[in-house]
């Protein structure tokens, strides 16, 4: 089935021009913002490949009620809106309850649905309403057929502007794994399909008060999801993962975003 398409600022999605979505997990502050977005332009000029800036204005799904969730809704929305503009980069955040639908949407160019909250038909009814392109990742829990239901809830608000993205499948306590015939699948539902590559090496709680990872697989997995055939291609980064403030076991160096960028081409079909 022929995916939908549409775009997300200028970039076409569901095309035959694979794109990536990348950035820090969270908005920390607007020098690691500036110096991650300047490196992703680098990277996509160099490459001639569309990159949408991603980052989280804040986390509402924490591990400890102690992990840092926000420098403040509106700090950290104008740090994205400062990138949209002083980089030429399409914003993507995502939002926890309906209400923050139409705050982030004076900034962002595409809403995110968080895995645990796919279900939540109000969220996503309301980020519908926004008109904005919607990304809907797939939950831990759900089996990749489902998520048709997901995109239906959306569909029915008029807005048909749909990815679902990969990231990784509960496997026993504290880890994930990612079964590659649910690129497939989803595909099939005939909404474009993203591979969330540093969500899919998570180890979810493993290091007590917030997740692990093992991010020496991220690139491995994304070099295969686009082997499979996929839309896009999520990657978090970070200049110094170790410091971040947030998902720190599982997100890409940023001095490697270029090599993960040339992995993929290399092999996407």
């Amino acid at each position: 089935m022929a995916g939908k398409k549409f775009k997300i600022g200028s970039i076409a999605i569901g095309g035959d021009k694979p794109f990536f979505i990348a950035g820090p997990c969270v908005v920390e502050s607007e020098a690691i913002a500036f110096v991650t977005a300047e490196e992703i332009v680098r990277v996509s000029e160099k490459f001639k490949i569309p990159f949408i800036y991603k980052s989280s204005y804040t986390k509402a799904n924490r591990q400890s009620g102690e992990s840092f969730a926000s420098i403040g809704t509106d700090k950290a929305l104008q740090i994205l809106d400062d990138v949209k503009k002083q980089f030429n980069l399409p914003v993507l955040t995502d939002i926890h309850t309906p209400e923050e639908a139409s705050i982030a949407a004076e900034v962002a160019d595409c809403l995110q649905i968080p895995a645990f909250l796919c279900r939540q038909t109000e969220l996503i009814r309301a980020a519908a309403k926004t008109n904005l392109p919607l990304n809907i990742k797939k939950g831990q829990f759900m089996a990749p057929k489902d998520m048709g239901e997901a995109a239906a809830k959306a569909e029915a608000e008029g807005n048909a502007r749909i990815m679902l993205t990969e990231r990784g499948t509960t496997f026993g306590y504290n880890d994930l794994v990612v079964d590659f015939r649910s690129l497939v699948i989803m595909k099939q539902l005939g909404y474009p399909v993203v591979f969330d590559s540093t969500h899919s090496v998570q180890k979810p709680g493993a290091a007590g008060d917030s997740s692990g990872g093992s991010p020496e697989f991220i690139i491995p997995l994304a070099r295969a999801a686009a082997a499979v055939g996929i839309d896009g291609l999520f990657v978090e980064t970070h200049p110094e993962p170790q410091n971040a403030l947030c998902d720190r076991n599982c997100q890409l160096k940023l001095d490697l975003l270029e090599q993960m960028v040339e992995k993929a081409l290399e092999v996407w079909g």
